[in-house]
């Protein structure tokens, strides 16, 4: 996996957490690449707006002094899950190809489970529908796969939980991140 260039404002704590002891401001971001949970600390002087695109690369960064790692779970301010819930849904919208490509190419985990059962709502029945209409044509859109297959719960909600999923709790499989 690569280094992330850019990240997205999710929280901006100027007085730090408040159950620790230090004053230092934070701010919790999600990386717009590949979606990790980072802790940056801004440069004095500068406050962050919740949804501000920042660098985070290498060389000069204008508003970001150090990144201090990622995220644990637990550390994730409630505020900063719903903005991610937003930011994932935006994604998932723009990268629906990727997505759909997921799709059309998934395979089984093991001789029990296949990635597609992974996702949110579906489960053994929509998995072979699914593989039954990728193998006549592959799919094109969501649009198209909801269109094609009866009763089918929204594959974009089922991957925007699926990465929600895998971004705040410990997931066995990981599709996405």
């Amino acid at each position: 996996m690569g280094r992330e260039e850019y990240a997205i404002v999710l929280e901006y704590l100027p007085n730090g957490y408040p159950l620790e002891r230090k004053m230092m401001p934070i701010a919790q971001a999600v990386g717009k690449t590949h979606l990790t949970l980072l802790e940056l600390v801004p440069r004095r002087g500068f406050n962050l707006e919740i949804g501000e695109e920042v660098y985070i690369g290498e060389g000069k960064r204008e508003k970001i002094y150090y990144i201090l790692g990622k995220i644990k779970n637990e550390k994730l301010t409630e505020a900063a899950k719903e903005n991610l819930k937003e930011f994932i849904k935006k994604i998932v919208k723009e990268r629906e190809e990727k997505f759909i490509e997921f799709f059309n190419k998934a395979e089984a985990v093991n001789k029990r489970i296949h990635q597609i059962e992974l996702l949110p709502g579906l489960g053994k029945k929509h998995m072979q529908e699914i593989l039954k209409k990728r193998q006549e044509e592959n799919f094109k859109s969501f649009v198209d796969m909801k269109n094609r297959i009866q009763n089918l719960p929204d594959p974009e909600k089922a991957i925007e939980k699926r990465i929600f999923q895998e971004l705040t709790t410990f997931e066995r499989y990981n599709l996405f991140i």
